[in-house]
């Protein structure tokens, strides 16, 4: 994968995240005591789901963070080489995630 792909690749799925929080934005809204019209059960099965939402979009943030950083890592040329020990990450390592910053032995806890 070249730069101006893994470029292209990041703005996109920023893009798509953008557009997922456009989405999920009312599952992530308070949830409402209507105890007229929902009952206890409900109310707890719309927590639940809220709760999920919650957690999806906590995903996309870090998700989102990881893509700026290696947007910025691109603009400065150190794309591609691992943050922690400086070697080249593994070009099937970068087309699957693009994003990722650590080399494949970095990235499981090995020196």
């Amino acid at each position: 994968m070249t730069e101006e792909e893994a470029k292209a690749a990041l703005l996109v799925r920023q893009a798509e995240l953008a557009e997922e929080d456009r989405i999920s934005a009312e599952g992530r809204a308070p949830v409402t005591l209507q105890q007229d019209s929902v009952g206890r059960l409900s109310r707890m099965d719309a927590m639940q789901q809220q709760a999920m939402a919650q957690a999806q979009e906590r995903r996309r943030n870090a998700e989102r963070a990881r893509i700026v950083a290696a947007l910025t890592r691109l603009d400065e040329g150190e794309w591609g080489y691992c943050i922690r020990c400086g070697e080249e990450i593994a070009a099937k390592r970068l087309a699957h995630d693009p994003s990722v910053p650590r080399c494949m032995g970095c990235a499981s806890g090995g020196d």
